[in-house]
C-alpha cells in the first residue's frame, strides 16, 4: 500500500470563520467494478457516457454521445438517453430525436423522478416526467435560419443573459424546489429559477481566488438541506451556495497528491506544479489532481448522514468526502481496464457504498461497489 500525505484546504462552514480541519488519514478504498452491468440491445454500443443518473426505483438513465438523429445546423447530433431498470436490463430510449439534442452533458433525476437532461451543444435543459413527456424547457438553441455556430470564448467574457445559456453543464435543486443550473463553459455562473421556472438570479462570475469566482462550473449537486455544491473545475475546488442568501459561503479543495508513477489516460504526464502555479493560465487546474469533474451527494443513511463524491481526470480517482470537506478515502486511477477510469463525467450515488460512473474516454458505465471496512489507512497528516 503506497502512502500518501494529504493537505486539505477547507474554508468556513456557514456562520463560522475560517476553519482548519485536521485531516488524519486518507485510505484507499477497496472496491469491485462491473463494466457489463448494463445490458444493451444487440448491435448497440454506448458512445461517450457523459451522463448517468438513478431514480427512486433504481432505474438508470444514461446520457450518451451517440447519434440518435440527423444533426443540428452545425454538426451531427451526439445526444441520446437510454433507460435501464435496476438489474441493468434495457427498457427504452427517452426523447428520441428531440429538438434539444445536440451534445450531451449530464442527466439528473429530481425527488419526483422527473428526468432532467442538460445539453451543452443546444444550450437547453429539458425535463421529462416519469411517462417520458417533456414538461419543462429552459434555454433556446441557435436557429438554423440564422448563423448557427458554436459559441466563441472571448476575453473579457461576455456578460450572461438572464434565461439564456452558453454551454450549460448540470442542474440541482434546493428544498423549496428552486432550480439551479450551472452555466458553464462560456458563462461562469449558476442560474437560479423558481420551481415554476421563473427567473430568480445569477450567482458567480468569471475569475479565480475569492468565493463566487468561477472557471467552468462543470458539475452541481445538492444535499438534503438544500445546500448547493458547485464543482468549480477550472479553479480546482467545490464551492457551496447557501440557498437562503444565494451567496457562495465556503469552498472545499481536495489535495491528495498523485502517485509518482501516475499516468493520464492519454498524453504525457502533466506538470502539476506548473498547472497550479500562480501565473498559470486561467483554467489550467482542470487537469490537476482534485479538480472536480463530477460530483454527487448520497441520500441520507440510517443516521441521516450524507457523503460527497468527486472525481478528477488525473490521476483519475474518485474521492469520498464528508459534506464539510474532509476526505475519507479515494479509489481508482486512469486507464482502460476494469476498475480504471477515463474521464469520469458524471457520478450517480444511490447509496453510500455503491456508485455508478459514466466515462467519456472509455465509452462505458461502471458500477462500483466499495468495501470500506477492508481499507488500510495511510500515514496521518495535518490539514490546514
Amino acid at each position: 500500500m503506497k502512502k500518501y500525505v494529504v493537505a486539505l484546504l477547507s474554508a468556513a462552514v456557514v456562520g463560522l470563520g475560517p476553519t482548519a480541519i485536521a485531516q488524519q488519514s486518507v485510505p484507499e478504498i477497496p472496491f469491485d467494478a462491473d463494466i457489463n452491468f448494463l445490458k444493451l440491445p444487440a448491435g448497440m454500443n454506448l458512445g461517450e457516457a457523459s451522463g448517468i443518473a438513478v431514480n427512486s426505483k433504481g432505474d438508470i438513465a444514461v446520457f450518451t454521445r451517440s447519434n440518435s438523429a440527423s444533426g443540428p445546423a452545425y454538426g451531427a447530433t451526439a445526444s441520446q438517453i437510454l433507460l435501464f431498470d435496476k438489474t441493468g436490463k434495457f427498457l427504452r430510449e427517452v426523447g428520441k430525436g428531440l429538438y434539444a439534442w445536440s451534445y450531451a452533458h449530464t442527466v439528473r433525476f429530481d425527488k419526483d423522478d422527473n428526468l432532467w437532461a442538460v445539453d451543452k451543444g443546444s444550450d437547453m435543459i429539458v425535463r421529462f416526467n416519469p411517462q417520458d413527456r417533456v414538461t419543462m424547457v429552459f434555454g433556446r438553441k441557435k436557429e438554423a435560419s440564422d448563423k448557427a455556430e458554436p459559441w466563441e470564448r472571448v476575453t473579457p467574457p461576455r456578460a450572461p443573459v438572464p434565461g439564456q445559456f452558453r454551454q450549460p453543464t448540470d442542474v440541482a435543486w434546493d428544498t423549496e424546489g428552486n432550480i439551479y443550473i450551472s452555466d458553464g463553459y462560456i458563462n461562469s455562473r449558476v442560474a437560479k429559477f423558481t420551481r415554476d421556472g421563473d427567473w430568480v438570479t445569477s450567482m458567480g462570475e468569471a475569475g479565480g481566488g475569492k468565493l463566487g469566482n468561477l472557471n467552468t462550473p462543470h458539475t452541481i449537486a445538492n444535499d438534503a438541506k438544500g445546500n448547493i455544491y458547485v464543482g468549480d473545475r477550472g479553479n480546482r475546488r467545490i464551492q457551496v451556495i447557501d440557498p437562503k442568501t444565494n451567496q457562495f459561503v465556503r469552498e472545499i479543495k481536495i489535495d491528495v497528491p498523485a502517485p509518482a508513477d501516475a499516468m493520464p489516460w492519454m498524453g504525457a504526464k502533466p506538470d502539476v506544479a506548473r498547472l497550479l502555479a500562480a501565473d498559470a493560465p486561467p483554467g489550467s487546474a482542470t487537469m490537476a489532481p482534485g479538480a472536480p469533474w463530477a460530483i454527487c451527494v448520497t441520500p441520507p443513511n440510517a443516521q441521516g448522514v450524507q457523503y460527497l463524491y468527486s472525481s478528477d481526470a488525473y490521476p483519475g480517482r474518485v474521492y469520498k468526502l464528508t459534506l464539510d470537506g474532509k476526505v475519507l478515502g479515494w479509489l481508482g486511477k486512469s486507464g482502460h481496464q476494469t476498475k480504471q477510469f477515463g474521464w469520469i463525467h458524471e457520478i450517480a450515488c444511490p447509496s453510500e457504498n455503491e456508485i455508478l460512473v459514466g466515462e467519456l474516454l472509455n465509452w462505458r458505465v461502471q458500477k462500483i461497489t466499495m468495501h470500506p471496512q477492508q481499507a488500510k489507512t495511510s500515514t496521518a497528516a495535518s490539514g490546514r
